[in-house]
């Protein structure tokens, strides 16, 4: 609970930083859920004010997965990915990044928004048909998170059921 409340003090500390018309489009984008247009507008411009901004960027990947538009949230995860990894001064490529590019085993609430990204970034693979790359990036988790605080190894156990299922 005690880092729950670390991540939602980082994230509000990135709130605070949002343009308030920025805010102002993403209430209305909520409140126009139901019309796709509309809230897509709000969306974009949103995203036009406050570009890589986390805070826009997660009500954007939200509208577009809870939308069902799992390729649209891909993409805003890997560019969540990349603002975060600027701000955390590691490789923009999750790729590259490597457990000795920060400690992603502590508390640190930046380190742990990465790697629930990273997650995120590796279940839409997974959903969208990507197994491979999406196994991939699910182990490069856990290799940053190896006490799987994020809950990764989730990830790799479905795609294990997934190969006993095709045996």
């Amino acid at each position: 609970m005690e880092s729950e409340a670390l991540e939602n003090v980082w994230f509000a500390t990135r709130y605070q930083t949002l343009p308030p018309v920025a805010e102002e489009h993403l209430r209305l984008a909520s409140h126009s859920y139901s019309e796709d247009a509309k809230a897509e507008m709000h969306l974009v411009l949103a995203k036009a004010i406050a570009p890589n901004h986390p805070v826009v960027q997660v009500g954007e990947y939200r509208y577009y997965f809870y939308k069902n538009r799992l390729k649209d949230a891909l993409k805003v995860a890997e560019a969540c990915l990349k603002t975060v990894a600027d701000e955390l001064n590691i490789p923009v490529d999750w790729v590259d990044v490597m457990p000795e590019h920060a400690d992603f085993t502590d508390d640190e609430p930046a380190h742990r928004f990465y790697l629930f990204v990273l997650k995120a970034y590796a279940y839409l693979l997974l959903r969208l048909g990507r197994i491979a790359e999406g196994t991939l990036v699910a182990d490069k988790l856990m290799s940053l998170d190896p006490e799987d605080k994020i809950g990764g190894q989730l990830l790799l156990d479905v795609v294990d059921r997934m190969d006993d299922d095709d045996d």
